[in-house]
């Protein structure tokens, strides 16, 4: 099991930056590996970027490619979102989410998440 909590959504102005924690409970956390999502109003949850369990691996959605960096830090079980160069665009709520081993572009795929937090960019 495989608890997790977002922090560090809020407003910012466009081209600003964010820096979004996934503060996770449970000893395997290293065996995960963890990804963010996001929502907004009236559209799917989408793929934001991911991570492989122990960091060596990250993927991006093109749309934050260049902009956002995920990172993690196993010996504090945490995991991080980087945003810089913010956009209007980028508003919705973001989800961190973990599963085992291996990033998944598909939310389906994923068994643990956080409740959210709201990041919105005004222009």
């Amino acid at each position: 099991q495989v608890q997790l909590v977002e922090s560090g959504g809020g407003l910012a102005q466009a081209g600003g930056s964010l820096r979004l924690s996934c503060a996770a409970s449970g000893r395997t956390f290293g065996n995960y590996a963890m990804a963010w999502f996001r929502q907004a109003p009236g559209k799917e949850r989408e793929f934001v970027a991911g991570i492989s369990p122990s960091g060596g691996g990250t993927t991006y959605a093109d749309s934050v490619k260049g902009r956002f960096a995920i990172s993690r830090d196993n010996a504090k079980i945490t995991a991080y979102l980087e945003m810089n160069s913010l956009k209007p665009e980028d508003t919705a709520v973001y989800y961190c989410a973990a599963r085992s081993y291996i990033v998944i572009l598909r939310a389906g795929a994923y068994n643990y998440w956080g409740q959210g937090t709201q990041v919105t960019v005004s222009s």
